[in-house]
């Protein structure tokens, strides 16, 4: 049932039809649609004839193979560079020694940065109009979508989903305002627009020092396993959670989350942890909240609380919470990590504490891929910390449950950890420090790799573990540009880049192989290995060969450059020789070979004679 009718004048054909784009299909609520039409279209709509005419028949158009870049038949990965003007998608070739141009443009975005969807499936560039997607082999356009002056974006891990943010700073007295628009990738439809103060979302961890509201306060939830997109943002006291593609508010209410400061998806299901801060006689809270039905998973309650920090493991099986508590003075503190075991019965929780109490926590990371390790940086000198491995598996028994010391490394040059995504090997990175690193085997518990990068201050494995980057971007006077390493810290290549903003790999999508195929394959990785083997040996006899040919190829250009200019010097010689006899000058000059004899003193030995 209708509401009514509204008419809306624009400037232009172009406003109105950008407006029609954007309201068309709007859902007001799970019964209403906004319907939006332009005016000249009622004509159309009131004189249908009465016979049916067929529209013509379109050409076949071949859709864009989006996933091309899958089939590379040398598995490599690709990587956007985002420098100067320019942004670049490249092969990582490590047998060129040197990236291997996809596509390049100019001015092909606003933004500082480039951004791939969830799966690499597609590319994002920023413009003042909106943001637009590209993908397939020739990164043709896909999709846009209007926001005006858009800044940020994010997309839902299914990539189904897209919203666009814009800051608005303040004019006059009026407070600093937002601009949120969420929108349907397949389809390009909007599906919600959030706007208003940012003092409305501005709360604990999401307020920065001037009162705006950082970003990201609007986080999706994780949908990796087909389940519903759940888009939460903050406010004071409580969290509102919003599901797509409706975008309406979850069961119409927000959940109440008294003297909230901050929250974090898990990477796996669509479990919310957040921490509330103490408030009065209240301790803090650390809660665990399953959407939709609002599940109270797991609580926990911490005392003399100073800062919380929260860490999921990437496949969502554990959450550490590093607890910076006060000390019975209120001098000084200490920390320790509660750590949540999300796959286990009631969800247990672990305490950590360091044996000197003194040290403090400084860093974690889970190791991926179904670890259940994890590192922490630790110790009173910041500038030479040590590093500590631990496992949540009972290294005899193998059962889990409890926290159990693996191994230390003292006196390290680390500000940093990072796993490979295949789990095993831990770079340890000293970044905008010395730029040193150290590739360790945790298996081994030993160094398998070292090396030194300047100034550098990025990491980024690739998504297959072999390769791993660091990058020294603009925000340092130094060489600008990007170091490729093998796993174990053997360097490959270099490059660098003028104005280098950002290194971004393209990400992969999920292994659809069963876990039996893939323990199939591992049991027989050696036979498809040296078939690998066999392919890389032949790649590099044909850099070697072209290198080669090349090098003949210039060495006989160069020949017959001394050749010409032999011709070339015997000509200018006669011209001379003729141009000296017409004057009666010409001479032919005489060579006298002559012998001399040199007398040299080669050594010389006073020898005192004693007389008798």
């Amino acid at each position: 049932m209708s509401k009514g009718f509204a008419f809306v004048e624009y400037e232009d054909e172009t406003a109105a039809r950008t407006a029609r784009a954007a309201l068309d299909g709007y859902a007001l609520d799970k019964q209403h649609t906004f319907i939006c039409i332009m005016f000249g279209d009622l004509e159309r709509l009131n004189s249908v004839p009465d016979e049916y005419v067929a529209p013509p028949a379109k050409e076949y158009e071949p859709t864009n193979d989006l996933y091309e870049w899958m089939g590379d038949k040398r598995g490599r990965d690709q990587f956007a560079l985002r420098y100067g003007d320019e942004t670049e998608v490249c092969w990582n070739d490590i047998h060129q020694q040197e990236p291997e141009e996809v596509y390049k443009r100019s001015f092909w975005t606003e933004a500082p940065f480039i951004q791939w969807s969830s799966n690499g499936t597609f590319i994002a560039t920023v413009h003042p109009q909106g943001v637009a997607i590209w993908g397939g082999a020739d990164f043709r356009r896909i999709r846009r979508f209007a926001h005006k002056n858009a800044q940020r974006l994010a997309f839902s891990s299914c990539e189904k989903y897209i919203y666009v943010y814009t800051d608005i700073p303040p004019e006059g007295k009026q407070p600093p305002r937002y601009s949120l628009s969420v929108h349907e990738v397949a389809t390009g439809r909007k599906l919600r627009v959030f706007e208003g103060p940012q003092g409305d979302h501005a709360v604990g961890a999401a307020r920065r020092p001037d009162g705006g509201m950082a970003y990201p306060a609007f986080k999706w939830s994780s949908s990796t396993n087909g389940g519903n997109a759940f888009l939460a943002v903050m406010r004071k006291n409580a969290i509102s959670i919003y599901q797509a593609p409706e975008m309406a508010l979850l069961d119409k209410r927000s959940i109440k989350a008294e003297n909230i400061f901050s929250f974090e998806w898990s990477p796996s299901d669509p479990i919310l942890c957040a921490y509330q801060e103490e408030q009065g006689n209240l301790p803090a809270r650390v809660v665990l909240i399953r959407s939709p039905d609002r599940e109270e998973v797991r609580a926990k309650n911490l005392f003399s609380v100073a800062d919380v920090r929260m860490a999921w493991h990437p496949d969502g099986d554990y959450l550490a919470v590093r607890v910076e508590k006060w000390t019975k003075t209120k001098k000084s503190t200490t920390t320790n990590l509660e750590i949540f075991s999300m796959r286990q019965k009631n969800v247990p929780v672990d305490m950590l504490e360091l044996p000197n109490k003194s040290e403090k926590i400084t860093g974690l990371a889970w190791e991926p891929n179904g670890g259940h390790r994890f590192a922490v940086i630790h110790g009173p000198d910041p500038q030479r910390p040590s590093v500590s491995l631990y496992t949540m598996k009972d290294p005899k028994s193998g059962a889990l449950g409890g926290v159990h010391h693996i191994h230390t490394m003292v006196n390290r040059t680390v500000s940093s950890l990072h796993w490979s995504p295949k789990g095993r090997f831990l770079l340890l990175a000293g970044l905008k420090q010395n730029g040193k690193f150290e590739w360790w085997d945790a298996d081994e518990a030993s160094v398998v790799g070292a090396g030194e990068h300047m100034q550098a201050c990025e990491v980024a494995w690739d998504p297959s573990g072999r390769y791993v980057v660091t990058s020294v971007t603009a925000m340092n006077q130094m060489e600008n540009g990007f170091q490729v390493w093998s796993f174990c810290g053997q360097p490959l290549y270099r490059s660098s880049k003028e104005r280098f903003f950002s290194f971004v790999w393209r990400p992969r999508p999920a292994c659809l192989l069963s876990d039996e195929k893939q323990k199939e394959i591992s049991k027989n990785l050696k036979k498809y290995s040296k078939r690998f083997e066999e392919e890389d040996e032949k790649l590099l006899a044909a850099v070697d060969s072209e290198m080669l040919a090349e090098r003949e190829k210039l060495m006989s250009e160069w020949n017959a450059w001394r050749e010409s200019r032999k011709e070339w010097v015997e000509q200018n010689k006669a011209a001379e020789r003729a141009l000296l006899e017409s004057l009666g000058k010409w001479y032919e000059p005489e060579f006298v070979i002559e012998e001399v004899t040199v007398e040299a003193i080669v050594g010389q030995t006073e020898t005192k004679v004693e007389q008798q």
